[in-house]
């Protein structure tokens, strides 16, 4: 009788045991299909603004770029620590093993927390910006076009990577290196700024025709037949081409020029503020931080010399 209650109670118990693991099991498989379908949500998202089929006249008749938000960060900083990783090539071709370790690692930590937190400094004064020129967008709408552009910015980061990871192991020219990832960035912010600037005078064609409270069916049936007219033109356009329907006045054009020259500012700032990226071959070991000194342009009029032989 003993045995068979002891028998009993470990059939009963293997069964609860099985039962915790198959629930554990379950929340894992469906947490796993909860992450991918997040990540092809945000992967999505993002062919969607490369594309220009998210910033089309007829997709931002709300007033923003209907974007998840909450996912496509995080494909924000896979594009920088991929192009992290790509730097970091230069010193695994060029450096002791660990310091050139220790240096990609922080290279692919460090684009990421480059690009956001020239975000979280410059987004104050873009809203400020846009309300001083009487602009209809929310601050939701201008949070979604600065994540929309900086998700544009970190994508061909990343796309040129392969470029730099190519003359990270062909060279040993550090200054070369050094200008190389400058043009990169530079090249990279240039399209994604000229991508935010594009997209914002869509979004006044669409604010500007949109009445401030329509207040009936007829009065939407209008603002869909005037925007079906202009999208007529928007059709094959991509991302980055410009929308003729209505141009910017010039004030605005200027106000957010100012904002983008100080983007640009705080931008190559904040990179020289996290230096190092690319680690010195004659560096005998790790830094993560280099001593404050001189500046982000002195640097490189000092690198541009080095790199021609002039000093």
């Amino acid at each position: 009788m003993e045995l068979a209650l002891e028998s009993l109670d470990v059939a009963a118990s293997s069964a609860k045991i099985s039962a915790v693991a198959a629930i554990a099991n379950a929340i894992a498989d469906k947490e796993k299909t909860n992450m991918t379908q997040a990540l092809g949500t945000a992967f999505k998202d993002l062919d969607r603004l490369l594309r220009g089929e998210a910033t089309q006249l007829a997709a931002l008749k709300r007033g923003h770029i209907e974007i998840d938000q909450n996912k496509l960060p995080w494909i924000i900083i896979a594009m920088g620590v991929l192009y992290g990783a790509c730097m970091g090539c230069f010193a695994l071709a060029n450096s002791d093993f660990k310091i050139s370790m220790l240096q990609t690692l922080s290279s692919m930590g460090k684009v990421p927390i480059l690009f956001f937190a020239t975000l979280l400094v410059t987004f104050p004064s873009l809203y400020v910006f846009n309300a001083l020129v009487g602009s209809r967008l929310t601050l939701v709408s201008v949070w979604r076009l600065l994540l929309s552009a900086l998700a544009v910015m970190m994508t061909i980061l990343a796309s040129l990577g392969p470029i730099v990871a190519f003359f990270s192991i062909s060279t040993t020219n550090y200054p070369f290196m050094l200008l190389l990832n400058v043009v990169v960035f530079g090249l990279s912010g240039f399209l994604g700024l000229k991508f935010l600037l594009g997209t914002l005078q869509r979004l006044t064609v669409v604010l500007y025709e949109k009445p401030v409270a329509p207040t009936s069916s007829h009065v939407e049936a209008e603002l869909d037949e005037v925007l079906a007219k202009f999208a007529e033109s928007d059709v094959k356009q991509g991302a980055l081409d410009r929308v003729e329907a209505r141009a910017l006045a010039a004030n605005v054009k200027q106000v957010f020029g100012l904002w983008m020259i100080a983007f640009g500012l705080v931008g190559s700032q904040m990179a020289w503020v996290l230096r190092p990226f690319i680690s010195d071959p004659q560096r005998t070991e790790f830094v993560l931080f280099a001593q404050r000194e001189s500046n982000f342009f002195a640097a490189v009029i000092e690198t541009l010399f080095r790199a021609v032989g002039l000093s």
